[in-house]
C-alpha cells in the first residue's frame, strides 16, 4: 500500500456531511489525517465523523454555513485550536436550485456568489500565510462537470463554479514556490443524494420515470455506471498526498469517461 506521507496533518473539508465531501473526509481519515467535518448541518458531520472514528480515524465537528463569512475566523481559529493549523483545505460548497440562466434575480446570484464563491476564497486567503510559513500546504477545490460541459437546467451552478477554476489555477502561479498546490477535481456521475436529487428533478419535468432517467445517465458513462463516492475521496487523497507534489492547476475529471470534450 502506497504512503501518502500526509499521516498527521490537518484536514479541513467543507460540506463534508455530504456524499462526496463525506468521502473525501473518510479517506483524508485513513490516510492518518485529522479531518476538520465542516457542513452547516451538525447532524450531517456527526454522520461522517461516527464513520471516519468506526475506522479509527480522527476527526472533529464544525457547524458552518459559508454564507456568513464573519464565521470564517472563528471556525477556523475553532479548528487550530483542537488539531493545529490547516495544511490541507478542501473546498466543497453545496449547490443551488436546479434553475435557467436567464431571468433569475439579482439578490438570489448574490447569496450564491457569497456562499459558493467569495467563502472560497476568503477562506483560502485565510489558511494560505500559515501554509506559506510551513512551505506545506493543499488547495483542493470540488467543482462540477458543468465548468467544462455546462449542464441544462444548471444556470447558477456552471456559470459560479466555472469563476472558481480561474481562481484555482491563478492561485497555483502565485503558490507554487512555497510549497503548496491547487487543483480542480470535478465529478461526473457519482452516486450522492444530490445527483439522485437531480434525477428526480429532471423526471418531473419530464414526466418520466427516475429509474429511466437514471438509465439513459448510465447509458451516456462510457464505464457504464455512476460512479462511488470512494472513488472521487480517493482522488483528492492522492492530490493532498507527498506523491501529487508536482500536480498543480490542474482540473482533474473524476467521471468514468462522460464528459465528451478532450
Amino acid at each position: 500500500m502506497m504512503d501518502f506521507g500526509i499521516k498527521g496533518k490537518t484536514a479541513l473539508v467543507l460540506g463534508a456531511g455530504g456524499g462526496l465531501g463525506g468521502a473525501i473526509a473518510q479517506a483524508l481519515a485513513a490516510e492518518g489525517v485529522r479531518v476538520a467535518v465542516a457542513d452547516r448541518s451538525a447532524e450531517a458531520a456527526e454522520r461522517t465523523i461516527a464513520d471516519i472514528r468506526a475506522a479509527g480515524g480522527d476527526a472533529m465537528p464544525v457547524t458552518w454555513d459559508l454564507g456568513d463569512l464573519s464565521l470564517i475566523e472563528p471556525r477556523v481559529a475553532e479548528v487550530e485550536a483542537a488539531f493545529g493549523p490547516v495544511d490541507i483545505l478542501v473546498n466543497n460548497t453545496g449547490g443551488p436550485k436546479p434553475s435557467p440562466v436567464v431571468g433569475q434575480d439579482a439578490a438570489l446570484w448574490q447569496d450564491s456568489f457569497q456562499s459558493m464563491v467569495l467563502s472560497v476564497i476568503a477562506l483560502t486567503d485565510r489558511v494560505l500565510p500559515g501554509m506559506r510559513e510551513r512551505k506545506w500546504g493543499r488547495i483542493i477545490t470540488s467543482t462540477s462537470s458543468g465548468v467544462v460541459a455546462p449542464i441544462p437546467n444548471l444556470g447558477l451552478s456552471n456559470t459560479l463554479r466555472a469563476s472558481l477554476v480561474g481562481w484555482s489555477k491563478t492561485l497555483a502561479r502565485e503558490v507554487g514556490r512555497d510549497g503548496i498546490t491547487a487543483n480542480v477535481i470535478l465529478p461526473g456521475r457519482v452516486a450522492t443524494p444530490r445527483i439522485t436529487f437531480l434525477d428526480e428533478q429532471k423526471a418531473k419535468r419530464d414526466g418520466r420515470s427516475i429509474d429511466d432517467v437514471s438509465a439513459e445517465s448510465i447509458a451516456a458513462i462510457p464505464v457504464g455506471r455512476y460512479g462511488d463516492p470512494a472513488e472521487y475521496g480517493a482522488t483528492a487523497a492522492f492530490l493532498a498526498s507527498v506523491q501529487a507534489a508536482y500536480i498543480t492547476g490542474s482540473v482533474i475529471r473524476v467521471d468514468g469517461g462522460l464528459i465528451p470534450s478532450i
